[in-house]
């Protein structure tokens, strides 16, 4: 008797706040509801979810959310970590994150709509949306696309299982399709070499102070010659490896911080997630909630489009 397969399933991932952010700079804030609150957010990210699939036809979509932008566990270990974004501090519970005044108030319209659409939300608290995508990825028998601004999940691309980042050039319509190849190109590393790149240069916009005098063409040749960070790190105690003297010694210096960075610059592939369809709508989970909500916000011909391009 043959063997019957079944067809491969493609998964999108959506770092939803990336997207939002995006949309919110990128459309005028001249676009409002009914009551004059701005909806630009809203209704671009609408646009970004119909032309993403539209042109990727996926048959899974996530759009992960941040349910903590900054856990206290990442904290705890690096307390810089992206403590330049903190607008106040909260003694139980995530911190206040630093938001534009009018797009905070879009942030729960944008969870009724993708709720009301039936397009799977998920947030674990506790956790960043960069761990919910690790983790869906780590879960994935398919293909994975996932769209993001944030160079950091670069680290998952994988070409062997399909899994790729499609980072946004200008809004959704223009994307690089980040895969190995690429990586190889631009940084000199594989995917799983990336997250090593980037904690030994750093990152200011996280917070993450990396190795000084470490930028990211010094790393990238470390990586190439010993391997991985641990790699490194026995060269360092190697008195016969090729490294500079002022290499050497800013490493050794370093080693409080690269004995904690690794667990807090690597997406967790262990959070544990809801049980939840995910599989792409082609009708509104609740279309009369929905009906409200595009009456109420004035999301017209955004949600139409989307609406369209679902039930193709």
């Amino acid at each position: 008797m043959r063997k019957v397969t079944q067809p491969t399933r493609r998964l999108m991932l959506l770092d939803t706040a990336s997207l939002y952010f995006r949309a919110y700079f990128g459309v005028p804030d001249s676009v409002k509801a009914p009551d004059g609150t701005p909806v630009n957010a809203v209704r671009g990210l609408l646009e970004f979810i119909d032309r993403l699939v539209k042109d990727h036809r996926p048959d899974e979509l996530v759009a992960c959310m941040d349910a903590d932008w900054r856990p206290q566990w990442r904290v705890d270990l690096i307390p810089s970590y992206k403590a330049h974004r903190v607008a106040e501090e909260r003694e139980s519970g995530p911190d206040e994150e630093e938001v534009p005044d009018t797009l905070s108030p879009q942030v729960p319209i944008i969870e009724d709509v993708l709720d009301a659409l039936g397009i799977a939300r998920v947030g674990v608290e506790g956790y960043e949306a960069d761990d919910v995508i690790g983790t869906f990825t780590a879960r994935a028998k398919g293909p994975v696309d996932i769209v993001t601004g944030d160079r950091d999940l670069y680290q998952l691309v994988d070409d062997e299982r399909g899994i790729r980042v499609l980072y946004p050039l200008k809004g959704v319509g223009l994307l690089q399709l980040t895969d190995e190849a690429w990586l190889s190109e631009k940084y000199g590393v594989d995917g799983g070499g990336y997250a090593d790149l980037a904690l030994l240069r750093g990152d200011p916009s996280d917070g993450l102070p990396g190795v000084p005098g470490i930028g990211e063409k010094t790393a990238a040749k470390l990586l190439a010659e010993f391997g991985d960070l641990a790699g490194i790190m026995a060269a360092v105690d190697d008195p016969k490896a090729r490294l500079t003297p002022s290499q050497r010694k800013r490493l050794d210096e370093s080693r409080p911080y690269l004995a904690v960075a690794p667990k807090v610059v690597r997406v967790a592939g262990d959070v544990p997630l809801p049980d939840v369809d995910i599989t792409l709508p082609h009708a509104p989970r609740d279309r009369a909630a929905l009906d409200e909500l595009a009456a109420r916000w004035g999301l017209g011909g955004s949600l139409h489009r989307l609406l369209s391009t679902l039930q193709a």
